[in-house]
Parts: C-alpha cells; structure tokens; sequence
C-alpha cells in the first residue's frame, strides 16, 4: 500500500482532485473523478483503470479498504477531513475520491447493434438529471444511451456519483450532428417526448410495436426543439393530471422508459 500524506494544497500530486475543472480533466488530462467506495467499485468492474485515490485517513482501513485492496500500486493520497474538504471543494461523499482513465469512446454503431432501446438525451445540461436518466435508463431495461453534443457529459463527476456508477454499466456514446440521419440509419423509429397537438399517450400501441425505438428527451427547461420534434416519426406524451402540463426530465425518463421497454 502506498499511502502519502497530503499538508500542503499546492501539492501537484493531488492537482487532479483540487484544481482541474471537469472540461480539463477531460482534455488535458484524460481523467475522471469517481466517488465513493460503490462507484468506484462499478467503476472497477467495468474495467476502468485508477490512477490515484483521495481519501481521510480513517477511511483507509474504513471506507477505502476495498477499493485499495484491489488496486494494490495505486497511490493513496491522504489527510484530514477539513484539509480535503478545503482541497476539493467539497465535503468528500464517504470520504473516498478515485481519479480513472478516461474511457474511450464508443462508435454508434457498437451501441446500435443488438439495441431495440436506446434512450436518447437532447441538450440536457444539468449533470444531477443527466445522472438520474441514466440510472433510469440502466434499471428499467434501456438497451443503450445517446447524447447529443448539446448535453453535458456523463462522466462529469456529479452526474456519476448521482447515476450511483451506472454510466458504467450501460453503453452510451455522443451522437453525430445529424443525429436522427445516423439513428435512422441503424434502423431506429424516433420518438421525441413532448407536448404537442398531435402527441400520443407514451403507451401507444403503434409505437410501442416499433422493433427499433430510439425514446429522445429535451432540455430541462424549454424541451425539445421545433426541429427536433418536426423531425421525429412519433411525439409521445405521458398523461398527466390535476392541470400539470410535465415532469422534470428524469422523471419523465423514468416512466418513459418503464413502458416502451414492456
């Protein structure tokens, strides 16, 4: 076990964890930030690769021990709580951070090919929901994830700890800027969610037959685009009562893809 006591905030060894935005982890660094023991875990399941962990040092026999057990040659970077604190950011959740090797992106095609599933998300900018969906997406049957470049990215640390590490455990990949051509293209239906005129109950029969379906969800606040919507083969809506007209987008996701995957 290589365990390094961490005094000093200046210290580059921890510049991965105190002062790299999510963007420069990503194009400079080629690294994630995964917390907490079961995401790291999952993490590690997939075949993610560590490079360091953060962690209090009462997690190091605590919280830690099984992640650090597996990954004996992985540095240990350690201190107080309140040094950690000060050095993220943030009060660490089960105090254990794992800085991973980016994984590489994965083509459309490989996502697409035993697919009848594929949730698709359309400039949804908010990591909590983005995690949310794919939670929802993992857990109720989606068979794979798409993403416009538009929305933000899933291995953004927030949106991994709030799927609970199932960005790891479906496939997803960014779509192209076409993105309904390439789907199309693999055979899917379209179906934007929205509250059109000419929408049908998300529990439609003719659409639900569709061997092929790709299910795509708008950003939070205005929805989908007129584009978007003119594009799709279906608009699907989901029934509501009492007067509200929506529901947040993960939980639209949740009951969207409860029914199209039955």
């Amino acid at each position: 076990m290589n365990v390094i006591e961490i005094n000093d905030l200046s210290d580059e060894r921890v510049r991965p964890f105190a002062s790299l935005t999510d963007r420069q982890l990503r194009s400079e660094a080629g690294l994630i930030i995964v917390e907490s023991p079961k995401v790291i875990m999952s993490a590690l399941d997939a075949g993610l690769e560590p490079v360091s962990l953060l962690c209090e040092g009462r997690h190091i026999a605590g919280d830690a021990a099984s992640v650090i057990a597996r990954c004996q040659s992985m540095p240990v970077y350690t201190g107080s709580r309140e040094l950690l604190a000060s050095l993220t950011g943030y009060t660490l959740t089960r105090g254990v951070l794992c800085a991973m090797r980016r994984p590489g992106a994965v083509p459309l095609a490989d996502i697409c090919r035993d697919a009848r599933r594929l949730a698709v998300i359309d400039g949804v900018c908010d990591t909590t929901n983005i995690g949310a969906i794919f939670r929802s997406a993992a857990a109720l049957g989606i068979d794979g994830v798409a993403l416009t470049k538009t929305s933000c990215d899933p291995l953004n640390r927030r949106a991994i700890r709030v799927s609970m590490g199932t960005v790891f455990k479906i496939p997803w990949c960014m779509l192209p800027d076409d993105a309904y051509a390439a789907l199309r293209g693999e055979g899917f239906k379209i179906a934007a969610m929205a509250l059109t005129d000419d929408s049908v109950a998300v529990d439609d029969p003719a659409m639900n037959s569709e061997p092929r379906l790709a299910i795509v969800l708008g950003t939070e606040g205005d929805g989908l685009s007129a584009g978007a919507i003119a594009g799709a083969d279906y608009v699907a809506r989901i029934p509501m009562s009492r007067g509200v007209d929506s529901l947040n987008v993960a939980a639209a996701s949740a009951v969207a893809f409860y029914v199209v995957t039955r």
